[in-house]
């Protein structure tokens, strides 16, 4: 590092194969252009070499950023549409393992990547290596069902679970889904459709229709849980708000043997009655003393999605 003066030092990347720099610098110089209003630093770049000039912590978080980029790109590990949704997404105040090596949080899917964005999101990937059963409590972008599909999927391919299973409660309907039209999987896929939707995104599609339709891959309203033991299988209860209390028992009983359950969900979003209490809140109450139960909390400051998801949330908690 160059001390330039009191306020402002200059930091010096060079890169030893020109070959990723369109990618890593992006049509017309995209990404830097992104990264310099990200991190509020100026980005200057000659040939194989890239100046990054500001404030001492500014540099250094993307002078880490920008070299996690390009060894990712130079191993094969990120596609273009990954990498410039990192630098959209990218947190200036959570740099340390967002991008580069530290594996510990790094999820490996069949099809991308994942790494945690924010600490809460690397609390929460460290609470599903821990922890059999994980409450992730959080408004909507902030990553958890996301998270959780990625990591049963990880476990799955793996060959450490035999099956995945995904729920939701169909509140909407009652859970009394007879008067829908069409049969039950057109009633009951408009209210899993964001898990199908986390999963397609995880796993080659054809793989995913064929993991579902030998039972390998489970997606099912939370009513067809009922009398069932889930033996090695990782287990997501999503939307978990929208549950009764005696539900809520229902489905961490369903725990079995080298199982691991997730329950995600937003208490500001309940669909319930004013006057029926949540499950996934009396559970809370319950379990929070069980040290074998992890619990997370994610709030705005994790959401990962356009910039604007993060105000509006903000503005209706004020």
């Amino acid at each position: 590092m160059i001390s330039i003066n009191s306020t402002t030092h200059q930091k010096q990347l060079e890169f030893e194969d020109n070959r990723f720099l369109v990618s890593l610098f992006g049509s017309h110089d995209k990404n830097l252009k992104a990264l310099e209003g990200k991190f509020q630093v100026k980005l200057y770049n000659r040939g194989n070499l890239l100046s990054i000039k500001g404030k001492r912590d500014p540099v250094e978080k993307a002078y880490f950023i920008i070299e996690g980029l390009y060894n990712r790109l130079k191993n094969n590990d990120i596609t273009q549409e990954d990498l410039e949704q990192n630098i959209g997404l990218a947190k200036p105040e959570y740099i340390k393992e967002q991008i580069n090596q530290n594996n510990d949080y790094m999820i490996a899917t069949k099809s991308k990547t994942i790494f945690p964005k924010t600490k809460n999101q690397e609390k929460l990937i460290r609470e599903l290596q821990n922890k059999d059963v994980t409450f992730a409590l959080g408004p909507a972008g902030t990553g958890k069902t996301y998270l959780a599909v990625a990591y049963g999927v990880s476990l799955f391919i793996q060959g450490k679970v035999n099956r995945l299973i995904l729920s939701r409660p169909a509140v909407e309907a009652g859970e009394r889904l007879g008067f829908l039209p069409g049969d039950m999987k057109e009633k009951i896929d408009p209210y899993l459709r964001p898990l199908y939707d986390a999963l397609y995104e995880m796993m080659p599609g054809e793989e995913v229709d064929r993991r579902i339709l030998n039972n390998a891959i489970e997606i099912a309203p939370l009513a067809f849980m009922r009398g069932r033991t889930l033996n090695k299988s990782f287990i997501i209860l999503d939307e978990a708000q929208n549950t009764l209390p005696m539900q809520m028992k229902m489905f961490l009983t369903r725990l079995g043997q080298d199982s691991k359950m997730v329950i995600t969900g937003d208490l500001s979003q309940k669909d319930l009655p004013d006057n029926a209490k949540s499950g996934m809140f009396d559970a809370m109450e319950k379990l929070e003393k069980i040290r074998d139960i992890g619990f997370v909390h994610l709030n705005s400051s994790d959401v990962c999605r356009h910039g604007l998801v993060e105000k509006i949330i903000n503005a209706y908690d004020k």
